[in-house]
């Protein structure tokens, strides 16, 4: 078996990208330039150089504050764009623009902007007072013209009233002329007149008639426009109040309560000829002033559509500018502060890549001193690097959720491919769900591009981001519900007729009667007319049972076997012989046999019970078997594998711990030669560990450590067998809630003639369907699917102690968040 795995091609294909650390030697005036094509290239992994200093102490913090400015103004820009719901298409720059003239650009729109909101806001704030004072004009003229049949001498005080606003200069002149004329001494009736929020009418009511004691006359009138809050920005209903008292006290009390609830006064003339007179003045201002409002929109919006047409061009380039200045401050300075240096990981197919673009910086750049690119050795573990497509993208993810592999470990992502979408589909097996599933999938996958270019929620999301694991979980959903035979529950006889039929030819009930067979077996999967028989229950149970089993050792023996490449990789000749070798014999002297059993039992036909075999193969393994022999040489093959699993548990405990000690010992005797590589001494591939730590050998350490691996191995061994019964438990579940809803609501329904009744046990049984089936069943079978990937695979051979691969680029800067 050795030489057959030795014979396999190279897992090339499975492990990450082979990793070079390199340095550069970068002359000042190329860095720019080189920084940027290399963020284009995006194949370089700098290094943190100056990790030890703070953002502020860095050699560019200045251009990396300019850039950070300038993004606030296009934020800025962007967010006056869409509160003035503009929407402009990117036109194509006219010619290339420095970063310099950018910058210059940005500030002159930046105050054009300022300046012409203010002057909006000035304008709109005093066309709202005229516009209020318009209304009080026309509701409170009518208040007071009804007190002019009355002989009661008023005294009019407008020129004292106070204003919450300060009025425009050439409106108070007018107030004043209309109003000194009027001033009186003498002591009388006296008002008050002004506008105020519809909310807060009935308490404004209610607090001036308890300060005045009741002495006090308050009448109103609703607004005929709505009025803009200058608070808010919204337009908020508004009315019109006349306020009749007496004395100066209560004046003095009104004007505060009027201040304290933002009422708004404004003087009325109770002649009515200057009011008409002041009405008309003031209609023909709120004419101008809105004319001249137009105007002042209309440019507003031809220069922020004139922004918008270039803001994404300049977001990106003030973004790549800034992801440029960070990466220089990364670098080092060298002592004659002539040159930057730099490190970092790059993977060995893009060096030629990279050295192109150095080449042409140095070219472009006018420099004298070319760009120094050289191989270094590192100490440290480099990133993990896998190439994947939209299609394996999401499947990467899955795994990297666990844990990201280490360098050029097995990953196990190429078979989660196949597996993942399988075991979900065993446990959700239905075509008719699978069919609706395709459908989703199918949907996601043509609007692709569409769906692609927006910001979607969490949820949907999410469905986007694994609309290929989606599309392979429903096509085998759809496979397994072919074998299961079902569609929505219901059987059909798709691949020909059954194999069974009733005792009796007058039957029509197979649940009284029985059935009996007739002709060969059904052709694909589960026979339909196993359906409502006695028999169908414990007939599903036994055969997706013993198929979890089946599936379950099989992934666990892949597990293994992908330890042992990745031993073989390393070269560890120890985790081979005392891991890898005993973890197989265990594992299959125990539940390989039991597989073994079960495929013979459905060969044979055989009656044996396998739970008594496998139970008194420990009780009692020299008893006789009787009836429940499968095969000749049963008995002394049961003893002899019982025996290799006893014998694999120390064999998986004690040699490889005693051996590393010698190890150990014979290194710092002198002796020389060739330390077999083991994954416990192997420090190079432990992510920030250093060559050092190889002095640091610690006997009970590593006793403990192999002793916690093997007693989690075999104890794992057998949890995990019977964790893959779940696949049972969830597939008998889903087939029979989607019994429970055909059978309890669209038949149940459908057995009246009442077309309403159908028609609501339609709408319920799509619904259940939906919303249980489709949703809570899918995220079930797809958790547990996951589980079995983290657990019960990839702990067999994962380590998922790496880091990930993250190259500057610029391709990435289009969906980041400032």
């Amino acid at each position: 078996m050795m030489k057959f795995f030795d014979n396999l091609p190279p897992m090339d294909h499975l492990r990450s990208e082979k990793m070079s650390f390199v340095q550069l030697i970068i002359p000042v005036e190329s860095a720019h330039r080189a920084i940027t094509y290399l963020g284009e290239l995006g194949m370089l992994q700098f290094r943190d150089l100056n990790d030890d200093k703070s953002p502020f102490q860095r050699t560019f913090v200045n251009q990396v504050k300019r850039c950070g400015e300038m993004s606030r103004k296009l934020r800025f820009f962007s967010d006056q764009i869409s509160k003035a719901g503009i929407t402009s298409s990117a036109c194509p720059a006219l010619q290339p623009i420095s970063l310099e003239e950018l910058e210059v650009q940005l500030a002159e729109h930046e105050a054009e902007l300022l300046e012409m909101n203010m002057n909006n806001e000035q304008l709109r704030q005093a066309y709202n007072e005229l516009l209020e004072f318009k209304l009080v004009l026309l509701k409170a003229g009518s208040f007071l013209g009804s007190s002019q049949n009355h002989e009661i001498p008023a005294e009019r005080e407008l020129d004292e009233n106070v204003y919450s606003k300060e009025k425009d200069q050439e409106s108070l002149s007018l107030f004043d002329q209309e109003t000194l004329s009027e001033m009186s001494n003498k002591a009388g009736l006296r008002f008050i007149s002004g506008i105020i929020c519809k909310w807060k009418a009935l308490r404004f009511e209610r607090l001036l008639f308890r300060t005045t004691r009741g002495n006090m006359f308050f009448n109103q009138a609703p607004a005929e426009e709505h009025v803009m809050d200058p608070v808010s920005g919204e337009m908020v209903e508004k009315i019109v109040f006349v306020v009749f008292f007496s004395g100066e006290q209560a004046k003095t009390k009104i004007i505060k309560i009027c201040e304290a609830f933002g009422a708004n006064c404004y003087p009325v003339p109770e002649d009515t000829n200057k009011q008409s007179q002041m009405t008309r003045e003031v209609s023909s201002r709120l004419s101008e002033l809105e004319a001249t409002l137009d105007a002042g929109i209309h440019h507003r919006n031809s220069a922020l559509a004139s922004i918008g047409s270039q803001l994404w061009r300049w977001t990106i380039m003030v973004r790549k500018e800034k992801a440029v200045y960070d990466t220089l401050n990364m670098l080092n300075f060298d002592v004659t502060k002539k040159c930057l240096v730099g490190e970092g990981w790059c993977p060995i197919f893009a060096k030629p890549q990279i050295k192109d673009a150095l080449q042409r910086a140095t070219i472009d750049s006018n420099s004298q001193a070319g760009i120094i690119f050289h191989v270094m050795h590192a100490i440290e573990s480099p990133p993990t690097y896998f190439r994947t497509n939209r299609f394996t993208h999401a499947f990467q993810e899955i795994i990297d959720a666990y844990g990201v592999a280490r360098y050029q470990e097995a990953n196990p992502a190429v078979y989660s491919v196949i597996t993942f979408p399988f075991l979900f589909a065993v446990m959700f097996g239905d075509w008719g769900h699978g069919i609706c599933l395709l459908l989703g999938s199918l949907l996601l996958i043509i609007r692709e591009k569409r769906l692609g270019s927006q910001k979607l929620g969490s949820f949907m999301g999410m469905a986007f981001g694994g609309r290929y694991v989606l599309l392979l979980m429903a096509l085998f959903s759809i496979y397994c519900g072919l074998i299961y035979n079902e569609f929505f529950s219901v059987p059909f006889h798709i691949f020909g007729e059954s194999a069974y039929k009733c005792r009796e030819i007058s039957c029509s009930d197979a649940r009284t009667t029985g059935l009996v067979k007739y002709h060969d077996p059904y052709p694909f999967g589960v026979d339909p007319r196993w359906r409502g028989s006695l028999s169908e229950l414990p007939f599903l149970n036994s055969l997706k049972m013993k198929m979890s089993i089946l599936f379950g050792v099989s992934q666990m023996n892949l597990g293994i076997i992908l330890g042992y490449f990745n031993a073989k990789f390393r070269g560890s000749s120890l985790d081979i012989r005392y891991q890898f070798m005993p973890q197989m014999i265990f594992l299959n002297s125990l539940f390989g046999y039991l597989s073994l059993l079960i495929l013979i039992k459905w060969c044979t036909g055989s009656q044996a019970d396998l739970y008594h075999v496998m139970i008194y193969m420990f009780l009692d393994p020299t008893s006789d078997l009787g009836e429940n022999q499968l095969f000749w040489g049963q008995k002394p093959l049961q003893i002899l594998l019982l025996l290799l699993a006893i014998v694999a548990v120390p064999w998986m405990l004690f040699p490889k711990p005693f051996i590393l000690r010698k190890l150990n010992m014979e290194r710092f005797q002198g002796r020389t030669y060739g330390i077999l590589g083991t994954s416990e001494m192997d420090f190079d591939l432990e992510p920030d560990s250093g060559r050092q730590h190889l002095d640091d050998f610690n006997f009970g350490e590593v006793f403990v450590h192999q002793m916690i691996h093997s007693i989690e191995f075999v104890l794992g061994a057998v949890s995990n067998t019977a964790s893959y019964l779940r696949l049972w438990a969830l597939s008998l579940a889903h087939s029979e809630l989607s019994t429970v809803f055909y059978e309890k609501i669209l038949l149940l329904a459908w057995g009246y003639d009442n077309p309403i009744i159908r028609i609501a046990g339609l709408a319920v049984f799509a619904f259940a369907t939906a919303f249980i089936l489709l949703m809570m069943e899918t995220l079930s079978a797809f958790l547990h699917a996951l589980r079995l990937h983290w657990v019960e695979f990839m702990n067999k051979f994962y380590h998922g102690d790496g880091y990930k691969f993250r190259p500057f680029s610029f391709a990435s800067l289009a969906d980041e968040e400032d």
